[in-house]
């Protein structure tokens, strides 16, 4: 993930604008993926799934749809970030700590990482995640990988959104540009707009840079991370990842 220090603390969106976060995503915008997420963990699975691993959690937009049909389990770097999901989902179990080493001591049914994935700008990265999300999955168990975009399927572009809650309101500029086609990263610069109950405002600028590789790489470490990959697209065209950790009655 990109790293957090004193010099690069990291994006503002999952730090002081974490409290603004349900005005630029709302849980609302999540019911559709969330359904889509369930049938495909089912489809995939080899046994019964009743916990979840979420890996990069943020402010548990999908949980709040998952947890009707899985004990879940939220993790992210951003304790801000955790802070708004408690809100939202009191039910789950909440921690603190880097997809790439996290140690929970315990495994899982499934695990999921879902946009999060896009901080992770190296394939040594995505390997690393890969095994850490291996150790914490059960045999016959899958992960579930859902990127916003893959190196094939990228393209510029601008959008803009935002909410009002009756108190304070939001919007956003969103550009999303590749500076260097060679490379594995793209950048989603942000501008958000936000006006406070008593009618102030404010302006922030926020960079993100964000990993992007071509299908190949994603399944060739799924495989490297000692899964069986497969590979499929969703009702919105986008590439989705799944690992199945295969039990040695089930390999071959």
């Amino acid at each position: 993930m990109e790293s957090q220090s004193p010099a690069n603390p990291g994006p503002l969106m999952y730090r002081q604008m974490a409290d603004w976060w349900p005005l630029i995503s709302h849980p609302d915008d999540y019911a559709d993926e969330a359904a889509f997420i369930h049938q495909t963990l089912e489809a995939h699975i080899t046994g019964e799934l009743h916990t979840l691993l979420e890996l990069g959690s943020g402010g548990g937009n999908n949980a709040s749809y998952l947890k009707a049909f899985y004990r879940l389990t939220l993790v992210d770097l951003s304790a801000d970030m955790l802070a708004v999901s408690r809100r939202l989902n009191p039910e789950c179990e909440h921690l603190q700590g880097n997809m790439l080493t996290v140690d929970l001591g315990r495994i899982f049914d499934a695990v999921m990482v879902h946009d999060a994935i896009m901080y992770l700008t190296r394939q040594d990265e995505l390997l690393q995640m890969l095994r850490n999300a291996w150790a914490h999955c059960r045999e016959g168990g899958v992960v579930i990988l859902l990127p916003d975009c893959v190196k094939e399927s990228f393209t510029p572009e601008t959008k803009q959104h935002g909410r009002d809650d009756g108190k304070r309101a939001l919007r956003y500029l969103e550009w999303t540009y590749d500076p260097d086609e060679s490379d594995t990263t793209f950048i989603t610069d942000f501008a958000y707009l936000l006006r406070h109950p008593d009618g102030s405002a404010q302006v922030f600028h926020d960079r993100h840079v964000m990993g992007l590789f071509p299908r190949r790489t994603w399944i060739e470490v799924i495989r490297q991370a000692g899964f069986a990959p497969r590979w499929i697209v969703d009702h919105w065209s986008r590439d989705v990842f799944l690992g199945i950790k295969k039990s040695p009655d089930l390999a071959g």
